[in-house]
């Protein structure tokens, strides 16, 4: 049910979206995706994504909204901005996100929101990996805005959470009615929480940012890194757009590496020795960690799809917290060594 520990969360983000349709906090960032889809799908409809998705969201749209009548299909973000050419007639809804996880490839969004206007389909914006801080999609002409918000709004490893706003009133309303018909409000303690963290959203992101990107540079020069996925570095192939893209300078807290020695053993080897990225679940809280996408995230598929992602056996995520540089840096040259 409504209430207003749950109403000052969505009010804040809405604020710090640029979201005049308001919108709702569901119980898990999941969810929120979940409310995002029912607003604007059902039985027949069809949803259009990057094949680069999120594995949960995968999950969720293929596995389980299937059953309910609702399609996905996806091809690879560089096609995705032909919108006109992989649409169908049922086509309603298209979800991307700002940069993909785990190899951070960077959205284009001003071009796709274009696209999907062309056409007359709502656009879906997957914030988790940014914040507000990073990028507002509303401004770029963005429908709803998702948050994962168990990860940076949050951003203290103790809530899990999301939230997602609108443009338009009416589709803010639809978001919150579905969310308490279907049980899926975020509890009061929970959005306390969150609305805690969001006070120090842009002190946070600030750090992450510098850390990442100091973090990330080290690890270029690493002879035990093949190839560091990060957009603030200029070797990135999306750091332009990036740049041009993202706001404040900063580029975000998240990396990701492939290991010179591309095998599961060099990841463990990895995480046995590292004292400050433990293994975690999740990502973006303020203390460091790491993640093994082939075993986490995109675990639902097959060897060969990840392989088709890039997501190879020696590819590991990393969250970089607000800890001081020079202790991420000394940490990661030990646990690499």
């Amino acid at each position: 049910s409504e209430h207003p520990n749950s109403d000052e969360l969505v009010a804040e983000v809405a604020r710090l979206e640029g979201a005049d349709g308001g919108g709702v906090a569901t119980g898990a960032g999941l969810a929120g995706l979940l409310a995002a889809v029912l607003a604007v799908c059902e039985a027949g409809d069809h949803v259009l994504c990057p094949a680069e998705l999120y594995g949960g969201s995968v999950v969720l749209l293929s596995k389980e909204l299937t059953r309910l009548g609702i399609e996905t299909t996806y091809v690879p973000l560089a096609e995705l901005y032909d919108v006109a050419r992989h649409r169908q007639p049922n086509t309603k809804l298209v979800l991307a996100e700002v940069l993909s996880n785990p190899l951070l490839v960077v959205l284009d969004g001003p071009r796709l929101a274009r696209a999907c206007q062309e056409q007359g389909i709502m656009l879906l914006i997957d914030s988790s990996f940014t914040s507000p801080m990073l990028t507002r999609p509303l401004s770029w002409g963005a429908d709803m805005v998702w948050h994962s918000a168990t990860k940076y709004l949050a951003g203290h490893s103790d809530v899990t959470a999301g939230v997602v706003v609108a443009r338009d009133p009416a589709l803010g309303q639809r978001l919150r009615q579905l969310a308490t018909n279907l049980g899926l409000m975020l509890a009061p303690l929970d959005s306390w929480l969150a609305v805690r963290g969001l006070r120090t959203l842009a002190l946070r992101m600030r750090q992450h940012s510098g850390n990442a990107l100091a973090v990330a540079r080290f690890l270029t020069e690493s002879p035990a890194v093949a190839q560091v996925f990060y957009p603030g570095l200029e070797s990135h192939p999306g750091h332009k757009l990036a740049a041009a893209q993202l706001l404040n300078g900063l580029y975000g807290g998240m990396l990701s590496v492939r290991l010179t020695d591309d095998s599961a053993a060099a990841v463990d080897r990895f995480v046995q020795r590292s004292r400050l990225f433990p293994l975690a679940p999740s990502l973006a809280g303020v203390q460091s960690s790491c993640s093994y996408p082939a075993a986490t995230s995109h675990r639902g598929l097959t060897p060969g799809q990840r392989a088709a992602l890039g997501i190879t056996p020696g590819v590991l995520r990393l969250s970089v917290g607000i800890e001081e540089p020079e202790e991420l840096l000394a940490d990661l040259a030990q646990a690499l060594g």
